[in-house]
């Protein structure tokens, strides 16, 4: 039934609009019925005698007397049909009330969203269904002024809508009790805004655009679906309380708060932001843009906090230091007798007060032979084995520098260059994708860069601007990491580049898909193996 009702509704919208050029503004209504009649926020009268093919109102109240010859389509708005009216098709109203005279006939089926008051002769021709009570159909009629004079001038709150006012004092009591029973995680919130704004700001547009994607992984994993529900009431929470972060937050660059854990300053600052906020939701498109601002930053900020707290609680684990092997002492001279022409080399003789003492007279003991002393990552000198340029071991790779973003923008048209050659040349190209690789050519694109990542590290456009891809802790990217970096760099492609753009501002010149992964993209010298 609900499909059948929006197509209904859909179709009549498509045939009004067809019919619009044709019909005269001031045509007499008995002339009518030839067109359907579409009225978008006004009231219509079909009076007795009068006829018209269908009729068609949005937010506006319609009173029959007439005969209409197929559907009546009523959404947000009032019905009444007088003894005299003749439906000869449906009757559908949504989110408002229908009243049925005595002698009123209704050819086909009925359908009714919202309060039905009717006579007790009367039925239609076809199926009847009615849901909700006249209440529900005036409290749904009441959204119509808030959808033309609210959602369409973008903002949330009008101020002469007295019902919008009690919604937004809910909203206010509900986070000031938040604001007054979570104060820890609301201030963390609040201190990482103050930091790092832009950071939340991303972070938050980041969690919305991979919720959807691990929702899917989770779904088909099939054992993950029992962890979506709480995945999805975490984001909603952090949510929540991050706009309870961003109101105080806002209210502490307004009055400066000296303490940040002194709860009563903490509900000045709450007070203050909530007051700003409401006035910028009552002002058009400033409105709705405060309110996605709140909300993206809000959650950015919750899932920052968050990450910190649970870093406090589980550190990472010191890396172990290796002992260094000291350099070889230089060959004894033959022609001065060992240790004495060692002294007479230096200017020094046996007795004299500056003259340095051998190491095992000073009780050192010196490390084993062949034992390394140097911490980890401090120094990467070269085996025998092992070629001047090249730099040998994990921690050596991340001594290397990180790609900039110049060369990893070449590296990105040569592979892409060599992708839209590949889909030509095997006419992957064509697909209803618009674009130079079609559906098939982004999937080869996605196998492409997943598998040579896997196998050598980099792709080709990589290896001429000698490019690798390596994990954080300097070990060689597996399937894993190389399947999610490509996944999440869609998404870094699709918000205008925005997550490519973060390596210019990144210390570690890291993307978005680079943080998600866990990858970092170093440049390597030109002999450095494949």
């Amino acid at each position: 039934m609900k499909r059948f009702v929006l197509a209904l509704a859909a179709a009549a919208l498509l045939l009004s609009a067809r019919g619009a050029a044709a019909q005269p503004a001031d045509a007499p209504i008995e002339h009518l019925h030839i067109n359907p009649t579409l009225r978008i926020a006004q009231n219509f009268d079909l009076k007795q005698g009068e006829t018209v093919r269908q009729i068609v109102v949005i937010g506006g109240d319609v009173t029959i007397a007439g005969t209409v010859e197929h559907d009546v389509v009523v959404v947000l708005g009032q019905v009444q049909l007088a003894p005299t009216a003749v439906v000869e098709g449906s009757l559908v109203v949504t989110g408002g009330n229908l009243k049925i005279a005595d002698g009123a006939r209704v050819y086909r089926e009925l359908f009714v969203l919202g309060g039905y008051e009717r006579s007790a002769t009367f039925t239609a021709g076809g199926n009847q269904v009615v849901i909700g009570t006249e209440a529900l159909g005036s409290a749904l009629r009441n959204i119509v002024p808030w959808l033309l004079r609210g959602l369409l001038m973008a903002r949330p709150i009008v101020p002469d809508l007295w019902w919008v006012w009690w919604v937004a004092g809910t909203f206010f009591v509900v986070n000031l009790l938040l604001n007054l029973l979570f104060d820890g995680p609301i201030r963390a919130g609040a201190a990482t805004l103050r930091a790092t704004p832009m950071t939340a700001f991303t972070t938050g547009l980041l969690v919305l655009l991979l919720a959807g994607p691990v929702f899917v992984l989770l779904a088909v994993s099939v054992v993950g679906i029992a962890v979506i529900p709480f995945v999805l009431f975490a984001i909603v929470i952090a949510g929540i309380l991050g706009k309870v972060s961003f109101a105080r937050w806002v209210g502490m660059r307004i009055v400066a708060q000296e303490d940040p854990e002194d709860r009563m300053q903490s509900l000045r600052s709450f007070a203050i932001g909530s007051a700003v906020m409401c006035i910028a939701y009552m002002i058009p498109v400033i409105g709705m843009i405060t309110w996605a601002m709140a909300g993206v930053m809000g959650l950015g900020a919750a899932t920052l906090a968050f990450h910190t707290a649970y870093r406090r609680e589980n550190p990472k684990k010191p890396k172990a230091v290796k002992p260094v092997v000291p350099p070889a002492a230089p060959p004894a001279d033959a022609t001065s007798g060992g240790q004495s022409g060692s002294l007479g080399s230096s200017g020094l003789q046996p007795g004299d007060p500056e003259m340095p003492q051998p190491a095992l007279s000073m009780g050192v003991d010196l490390p084993p032979e062949g034992v390394d002393l140097r911490p980890e990552g401090r120094s990467y000198l070269t085996s025998p084995m092992q070629p001047a340029g090249q730099v040998g071991g994990q921690a050596g790779v991340l001594a290397l520098p990180r790609a900039a973003f110049i060369e990893r923008l070449a590296a990105f048209t040569l592979d892409f260059i060599l992708i839209v050659i590949v889909s030509q040349a095997l006419n992957l190209d064509r697909g209803p994708v618009d674009g130079p690789l079609g559906r098939a050519g982004m999937l080869l694109a996605i196998a492409y860069h997943v598998g040579f990542w896997t196998w050598k590290g980099t792709t080709l456009g990589g290896i001429i601007t000698n490019l690798r891809v390596v994990r954080t802790d300097g070990a060689p990217v597996q399937f894993a990491e190389a399947l999610v970096r490509g996944l999440t760099g869609i998404f870094s492609l699709a918000v205008a580049g925005l997550g490519f753009f973060w390596i210019l501002r990144d210390p570690e010149r890291q993307s978005w898909h680079d943080r998600v992964a866990g990858t970092y993209v170093v440049k390597v010298p030109r002999d450095y193996p494949l």
